[in-house]
């Protein structure tokens, strides 16, 4: 909670925020020193409303100040640029006026139909939130209170959704085919493919499929990327031989993982390739990486907006 106090002497105030969100679904968001935290899920177009709790902590004695805001924030921070935080949305109401609180004061807020066009994210190098910021403005310091949320993105089916099919060799020791159902998967899909061995002239001991996630951000001379393996599985132990070919099954339900984000306020990018890995008995490694899109399915978890205007078709 935020308080403040000078020097002990005069009016202290504590901020509190309670979102109008009981009936919310939470879901864990990775903060940014790893640790998870429980926020209340919104979707685009659905109202931000609650209350502020201005909590004055000596009876008898008022709080001046020189003015009481509501705001509601849609900002990217990157970690290596600390205090350059870009706001890409920014909403505010003037809950009081200049003057003095002579006692604790609740204050009604809403933000209507606020738009949130990006999905809340906690990376290696960045971070996308949104929050419901109030500030007391004072004449020393100002006493401002925070209170995250959290925001996913809903798509629906995409039109076009075209296998994807392979071919990797290396001349006249190795030629591999391979065939992934679909180039666009949603967060709980399955992703089905098939590994055809066309030519095997080198001893392989085993292959791997891995799921790669990349994270860009900056631009030009100063991007950044970081690569991290979300998963890899074993797709086969010891040699193939000619004309074998090999299933491939991979639920994506139990793994970490986002929508794909492409160029997002031209701050960042997430995206997420399929790597198969042979590695031959010298342990020499020979990939083929292929991007694929990843999607976050709307259906039970329709957007709020969807319903209304669902209800007001009924109607």
């Amino acid at each position: 909670n935020s308080k403040m106090s000078f020097f002990g002497f005069g009016q202290t105030a504590e901020i509190e925020i309670v979102l109008n969100d009981s009936d919310r679904k939470k879901v864990d968001v990775k903060k940014e020193d790893g640790t998870k935290e429980k926020l209340p899920l919104y979707y685009d177009g659905e109202t931000v409303s609650g209350q502020v709790r201005v909590n004055l902590k000596n009876p008898g004695k008022k709080l001046e100040h020189m003015g009481i805001k509501v705001e509601f924030v849609g900002q990217i921070e990157l970690f290596y640029d600390r205090g350059n935080h870009h706001e890409f949305a920014n909403l505010v109401k003037e809950l009081a006026a200049p003057g003095d609180l002579m006692k604790s004061t609740v204050y009604d807020f809403e933000f209507q139909n606020v738009e949130k066009q990006h999905e809340t994210y906690t990376g290696i190098n960045v971070r996308l939130r949104y929050f419901v910021r109030v500030t007391i403005t004072r004449r020393l310091s100002d006493v401002v209170k925070e209170q995250d949320i959290a925001v996913h993105t809903l798509a629906s089916f995409p039109e076009m959704n075209n296998s994807i099919k392979m071919e990797v060799g290396i001349e006249d020791c190795l030629h591999i085919e391979f065939e992934y159902n679909k180039s666009k998967y949603h967060l709980k899909d399955v992703i089905v493919g098939k590994i055809f061995f066309l030519l095997v002239r080198i001893k392989i001991k085993h292959m791997e499929l891995a799921i790669l996630k990349r994270e860009s951000t900056g631009s030009g001379q100063n991007m950044y990327h970081e690569n991290e393996n979300v998963t890899k599985y074993e797709i086969m132990d010891g040699a193939p031989v000619r004309g074998e070919s090999i299933p491939i099954r991979l639920f994506l339900a139990g793994f970490e993982l986002t929508p794909t984000m492409r160029d997002v306020q031209k701050k960042f990018s997430v995206r997420y390739f399929l790597n198969l890995v042979l590695i031959d008995e010298e342990d020499r490694r020979y990939f083929k990486q292929q991007e694929i899109t990843l999607w976050r399915k709307g259906g039970a978890a329709m957007s709020r907006k969807d319903k209304e205007r669902e209800a007001i078709k009924k109607l």
